[in-house]
């Protein structure tokens, strides 16, 4: 029997999470989620929505955010693999614009919590990668965005070599590097991330 673990990381707020789990012969029972636990951890999310998102190998969504109404999140792999990418953009931040990978799998079934003001994406490393998201606030498609996954300036190390092509949307093909958003929308102001 496991026990939640958290694990700070390099980019404050950003954390690591291995959910309880008791596992027998029989299969296991896992708990990813307890309002309280979070919360003696400093991790404060108030679920909004659910959402579930089935990927083949190759396929990278992201890297996305909500310019207003911005969602933490609390994100998984059900079935299958991916390489997870978060990268801070909250302004002021002395991390802002740095990024952390996290191999998310169904068999290891780590978790990462990302706070507001982040842009989220991954990178499906096998066919059938179900991707779960706890969102603690609505979507907002007004205001929804990304900054392109292969941005020069943040420089993600993506594990490409790992898949035959990567497969992207024709909206996130489109995205704007981080230069060009804030050119266009200028920095992100607190107020607009609560």
């Amino acid at each position: 029997m496991t026990y939640f673990v958290f694990e700070p990381t390099s980019i404050p707020g950003l954390t690591h999470v291995a959910p309880f789990c008791a596992e027998d012969s029989r299969g296991y029972l896992s708990k990813p989620f307890e309002k309280s636990i979070f919360a003696a951890h400093g991790i404060h999310i108030s679920p909004w929505e659910e959402l579930r998102s089935c990927s083949k190998k190759g396929v990278l969504r992201g890297l996305h955010f909500q310019r207003n109404h911005s969602q933490d999140k609390l994100v998984q792999v059900l079935h299958g693999a991916a390489y997870d990418v978060a990268v801070d953009l909250r302004e002021g931040s002395e991390t802002f614009g740095k990024w952390e990978g996290f191999y998310l799998t169904a068999e290891n079934r780590q978790m990462l919590y990302i706070p507001k003001g982040f842009a989220h994406g991954f990178l499906a490393l096998k066919d059938d990668t179900l991707f779960s998201y706890l969102c603690g606030d609505r979507y907002d498609p007004a205001s929804d965005g990304g900054i392109r996954w292969d941005d020069p300036q943040l420089a993600v190390n993506w594990p490409v070599e790992q898949v035959e092509n990567v497969i992207l949307s024709d909206k996130d093909a489109k995205l704007p590097l981080l230069a060009e958003f804030i050119r266009q929308y200028g920095p992100w102001p607190m107020e607009e991330r609560a």
